[in-house]
């Protein structure tokens, strides 16, 4: 009875996920490969790799018995970081049919490139476009893999294209950069200085890396000396260090754009990326696996590994990630710490985590400006003011007041200062601010609602909401804050069109159902105020004191009200 219901189960998994969904027959299956099989695919599709891995092992013998047996192994394995064990396995174990799927060949293309063999490699990549079915990501994957290959092979620029739009650009870049073309600093300069909403930022770390290999020393200081510590990538960052510290030989012992390796290394990190930023955690781990297997050396771009792990809720593989991190390279030693924190915060409470990275922060020589900064917000997040302040003071006696980040430090400053009861040194903080962002809607905002709050300067602080909402019109505090206004001046009209617009937007937010519940009250429709009231009494984010108001107001109604 069990091997039946096991039988019945397993056919329709297979059938309807896309993952496992080719023919197979199921005479040769014994109950206990059956059960084993099925675990591993239910790990899997669980994103419990590991549990995946351990029953896919133990039902090994099902390799050459099953098509979808060798891919979801395959995956497995890489998502384990054994690239070469899956790729091992695909040449052994690989049948007609069972290697049927694009991964396979593109594993056994990435071999054949790491032997040099560029032939070979294309020739397996020409055969993973079989198996693509429409997916525009795998397109991309196989296409700019078959034009480096090309460009490896020939020692030629492939013929211009721009599929792909950013993809065809930072592909251009490499492939000249790989061929030592005369103009490849003008390419860098195109690539970085785009006119379009991607980040390029990242590229300049590459520029730097070319201008070095070119003995270029000046030049490759002159870039790294336009990046801030305090708004830069922690890959600028470190890149900066080490140009400051005379390390240039780091950037020539992870990566060079006349290594074949890392340039595909790089194609498959940028995949890797675009699939963390779809919350696709599980294909992002697989192509960074496959880059890391190309290049090992670019250890930092196993950041992004650990922080897939994290916000999958895998804690014991985001330490185990963040290991390779140590004190020689400061910026992600520092990301390291970071991430424990945020971890321990999880796990155990605000107390314990706040103690471990204060005194892992303590025990740092010199902390540079962003870790000065990052700790000041770490103190503001926990509520921890005065010390916020404190930290906030230091990075303003160092910075220049033309940085792009003088009004953030304001604000944040500002905020702390509001946040604690000073509220002239928060309004001169606040005010400072937008003398050097006139146009910061969300300082604007905060200053405007504290002015509300505290009944001063209503007037001034709806115009400063009004030119807030101007900017941004569809930001629900902005909206709540302008409905407010209107509410404090007695236009209660007004104020409830924002209200419930703001209620539509935070549901769950308690002060936007209060607000919304008064501005009804002085409309006269006390039965829907005391509805949205009562509502505001079984949210999760209600602190005491506002039940306390609100168990008034459900008693008395609003004793100011004007009707």
């Amino acid at each position: 009875m069990l091997l039946k219901f096991f039988k019945l189960v397993l056919i329709l998994v297979l059938y309807q996920n896309p993952l496992y969904s080719k023919n197979s027959s199921l005479k040769d299956f014994n109950a206990r490969y059956l059960s084993n099989y099925f675990s591993g695919i239910v790990a899997f599709e669980n994103l419990d790799n590991k549990e995946a891995l351990k029953f896919f092992n133990s039902s090994k013998i099902l390799i050459k018995k099953h098509d979808a047996y060798l891919e979801g192994y395959v995956f497995s394995l890489v998502l384990d970081g054994k690239v070469k064990k899956a790729i091992n396995q695909i040449k052994q174990s690989s049948t007609k049919n069972n290697s049927d799927f694009f991964q396979a060949n593109l594993l056994l293309a990435v071999d054949s490139l790491k032997k040099k063999n560029f032939k070979e490699s294309i020739a397996h990549i020409n055969k993973s476009y079989e198996f693509i079915n429409n997916d525009r990501l795998s397109l991309i994957i196989a296409e700019s893999f078959k034009q480096y290959l090309s460009v490896f092979e020939t020692k030629k620029p492939t013929k211009k294209q721009n599929k792909f739009g950013n993809f065809s650009v930072i592909n251009e870049v490499f492939q000249r950069c790989y061929l030592g073309d005369q103009n490849t600093e003008k390419y860098f300069d195109v690539l970085i200085n785009s006119e379009n909403d991607a980040d390029y930022s990242r590229y300049n770390f590459f520029y730097i890396n070319y201008l070095i290999e070119k003995n270029k020393y000046d030049e490759a200081e002159t870039i790294a000396n336009s990046f801030d510590y305090l708004n830069s990538s922690i890959l600028i960052s470190q890149g900066k260090k080490w140009i400051v510290e005379k390390n240039l030989n780091n950037f020539k012992d992870i990566f060079s754009c006349t290594n074949s390796n890392d340039i595909v290394s790089e194609l498959f990190f940028l995949i890797a990326n675009l699939y963390s930023s779809q919350n696709d955690y599980e294909k992002s781990n697989f192509y960074l696996n496959i880059s890391n297997y190309l290049n090992p050396k670019f250890i930092f771009n196993l950041s992004l590994l650990a922080e897939n792990y994290y916000l999958n809720n895998d804690y014991s593989n985001t330490l185990k990630t963040l290991e390779v991190f140590d004190d020689k390279h400061e910026f992600y030693y520092w990301f390291k710490l970071k991430k424990e924190y945020q971890i321990i915060l999880k796990k155990t409470d605000q107390e314990t985590s706040l103690n471990f990275i204060i005194d892992k922060f303590k025990a740092i020589k010199n902390p540079n400006k962003k870790i000065i900064f990052d700790i000041a917000n770490i103190h503001k997040n926990a509520k921890r003011y005065i010390e916020a302040i404190s930290f906030y003071d230091q990075i303003l006696l160092i910075i220049n007041d033309n940085s792009e980040l003088y009004a953030e430090i304001l604000f944040r400053r500002g905020g702390s200062h509001e946040r604690s009861g000073d509220y002239t040194k928060a309004d001169k903080d606040l005010l400072k601010s937008l003398e050097a962002n006139p146009n910061d809607a969300y300082v604007l905002n905060y200053l405007a609602y504290s002015w509300l709050e505290r009944k001063h300067e209503i007037d001034t602080a709806l115009k400063m909401l009004e030119k807030a909402y101007a900017v941004k019109s569809n930001d629900p505090y902005i909206i709540d804050s302008i409905g407010w206004a209107y509410y404090l001046v007695d236009q209660y009209e007004k104020a409830e069109n924002f209200l419930k617009r703001a209620v539509e937007l935070m549901p769950q937010d308690p002060i936007v159902n209060d607000h919304y519940g008064d501005i009804l009250w002085q409309l006269d429709r006390k039965i829907q105020a005391r509805y949205f009231w009562q509502a505001v009494l079984n949210l999760e984010e209600t602190e005491e004191t506002m039940k306390k108001n609100i168990q008034n107001k459900l008693i008395e109604g609003l004793k100011n009200s004007k009707l």
